[in-house]
């Protein structure tokens, strides 16, 4: 029998700065899409609040402006206490389609425990250039950050497990905060996804918008600086909600398998990962393993923590002795059989070069068996855990 599926209860929520003059008709629009609303003023001084008498809303105030980030953890308080479980962001600017909420409900039915964003279809007139280059800068890093892709990291329409919110230790409090809950949330292990929205961007000269474009713009480059150091780390994230016993560690496979799989790799992700650490592995590049291994894994989208993983197993000096002897071979057609302080020191540039030649061929070789032999010890635990997952 299969297990009952999770009740959703959604919670549309609009924080708000200063739009009083678009307040009314999105929260109107709103509530004719979701039967809960919640207004957060971020301390407001234009009296947005009050335009919103006879609506059956809900309204909280800070009473100075905090930031973007705040007014959704402020939501997701209410939620939890109201017995909410997910919220779902919208800006109070007009420019998000209300009619849109509905686009993201069929995704929380099928993952409860994703984080949904909403992609904005910029085909639109009046896009501003400033939208278009952040929108690429930002999908860029999440992309080595966390090695998972989205066309559109800086949306502000989303939904938001509040369990989700709730675990994550989140430190930016403005228009950061959205960078930064994309990148932990899938650094816990919980998915991303995405849905296409419809987007309205008025001219110019009638736009409203808080963002300064100096101040914030130097937030979000500090925050990405402070998380690509640590993606850079070779140490895993903690997952939450789902099995945090062990490390992972090439001398412990089976367990250190199981765990990966359970943070939704798969046999064919964590099998190409790890022949990429071996791969890797085998190059004179002494110092920037780990580096090259962080920014690929997050470029193709693969798991950083089993490359680095497999990667131990390239320790010198036994991969670089193999790829010295293959590329004297290949030098020469003979095995290097002397081992001296003359050949291993004033031939030190030689030997260089022939590690370099080596690695090219058995860099993709053992990077090849690696890959193989993960796959087949991956596969048989997936099937265990579907298998238990279903019971």
């Amino acid at each position: 029998m299969s297990p009952k599926e999770p009740e959703i209860r959604p919670l549309a929520v609009i924080p708000v700065y200063n739009h009083a003059s678009t307040l009314r008709q999105v929260a109107e629009q709103t509530l004719s899409q979701l039967a809960d609303v919640l207004v957060v003023d971020d301390g407001s001084t234009d009296n947005g609040l009050d335009v919103l008498r006879g609506l059956d809303v809900h309204t909280l105030r800070h009473p100075t402006n905090q930031g973007k980030g705040a007014a959704i953890l402020t939501s997701a308080k209410y939620a939890a206490e109201h017995g909410f479980t997910h919220i779902l962001t919208l800006d109070a600017d007009g420019q998000h389609d209300p009619a849109d909420l509905l686009l993201f409900l069929p995704l929380l039915a099928e993952n409860p425990d994703a984080v949904i964003v909403g992609c904005r279809d910029f085909s639109c007139p009046n896009v501003p250039g400033a939208s278009k280059f952040g929108r690429s800068f930002s999908n860029f890093w999440l992309r080595v950050q966390t090695g998972v892709r989205l066309t559109d990291v800086q949306s502000g329409f989303r939904a938001y497990p509040v369990a989700v919110l709730r675990a994550l230790h989140l430190r930016e409090r403005r228009y950061s905060f959205e960078v930064e809950v994309l990148v932990k949330a899938a650094w816990a292990g919980f998915q991303l996804r995405e849905v296409g929205i419809s987007v309205h961007y008025p001219e110019k000269s009638k736009r409203i918008s808080h963002f300064r474009a100096l101040h914030d713009n130097l937030l979000i480059t500090l925050l990405n600086t402070r998380l690509t150091a640590r993606a850079f780390l070779p140490l895993p994230h903690r997952q939450l909600g789902r099995d945090e016993t062990g490390a992972i560690s090439a001398l412990h496979p089976i367990r250190s398998l199981r765990l990966l799989l359970a943070a939704q790799n798969t046999p064919r992700t964590l099998a190409l990962a790890s022949g990429l650490g071996v791969f890797v592995g085998a190059f004179p590049i002494l110092g920037f393993h780990c580096l090259t291994l962080v920014l690929l894994t997050g470029l193709l989208g693969l798991s950083k923590i089993a490359a680095l993983a497999a990667n131990q197993l390239c320790i010198p000096p036994f991969m670089p002795a193999i790829c010295i002897e293959v590329g004297y071979f290949l030098r020469h057609g003979r095995w290097l059989t002397e081992i001296s302080f003359q050949t291993l020191g004033y031939e030190a540039h030689i030997r260089l070069l022939e590690w370099l030649l080596g690695a090219f061929v058995v860099g993709p070789t053992a990077g090849l068996v690696m890959a193989l032999v993960v796959y087949a010890l991956a596969r048989p635990l997936q099937t265990a855990l579907a298998r238990k997952e279903r019971t």
